[in-house]
């Protein structure tokens, strides 16, 4: 998020400061990969993923997780609490995919023993490398915030594995962002949708998520229809 009254736009989302602590996160229907080496648009996608991520975030907060979500102002719209947000992106993995297959000697699909949270420093230049504690702490960011973060992600993962378990879903790993809100608590920011997790269908372990779009693996607005099926009333 911004702490300034300037419009940020980024590949799928544009934030809108509002006067105040509130914002407009606005969702695109623009789908990217490969640091933006494919791109594409699909009608109704920036719908989808703001009443997916509206719906995760209210699961979250009744389960007493601190997020900055407000409430939807629109059909591709929230309003969200703003936040100076760390430069990190924070994933958490319970099964082998994507990356993590290319650095352990496991087949992908393997159920983890437990989960991995690693970290990576959001900057789109250097291809958001991955750090480490030592880094971040160079970069400014305190060991007490981080072990909180990871703590607060490990949290979530929690809460959605079992609220997707119990939906046929396997959630296989997603990214979080974090920020801190005015009042100096570290919130859960950005979104949560089926651009920023993996999701396999329990059964025939396809993918409800944008390795669709990725790896051309069908219909991306029928995989995020499915998803949005699965927990929609």
């Amino acid at each position: 998020m911004v702490n300034h009254m300037e419009v940020y736009e980024g590949k799928a989302k544009r934030i809108i400061p509002l006067d105040g602590e509130k914002a407009i996160m606005e969702f695109k229907d623009d789908a990217t990969a490969f640091d933006g080496g494919k791109k594409a648009k699909f009608k109704g996608k920036g719908w989808l993923n703001a009443q997916i991520s509206a719906h995760l975030f209210r699961v979250l907060e009744e389960k007493g997780i601190k997020t900055h979500f407000i409430g939807v102002a629109g059909d591709n719209r929230l309003i969200v609490e703003r936040l100076e947000m760390y430069p990190l992106e924070v994933v958490v993995r319970n099964v082998v995919a994507g990356s993590l297959k290319k650095r352990l000697p496991l087949d992908e699909g393997t159920e983890l023993k437990e989960p991995i949270v690693e970290l990576y420093y959001k900057d789109d230049s250097l291809h958001d490398p991955m750090i480490n504690h030592y880094h971040a702490r160079v970069l400014g960011i305190g060991e007490a915030e981080l072990r909180e973060i990871e703590r607060i992600a490990l949290k979530v993962n929690d809460i959605l594995r079992e609220y997707f378990r119990e939906r046929g879903i396997i959630l296989v790993d997603f990214k979080l962002e974090f920020g801190k809100n005015s009042r100096g608590e570290i919130v859960l920011g950005d979104e949560i949708s089926p651009d920023t997790c993996r999701f396999w269908d329990a059964k025939t372990k396809e993918s409800l998520d944008k390795d669709v779009f990725r790896f051309d693996r069908g219909d991306l607005m029928k995989a995020y229809g499915e998803l949005y099926r699965r927990f929609s009333p």
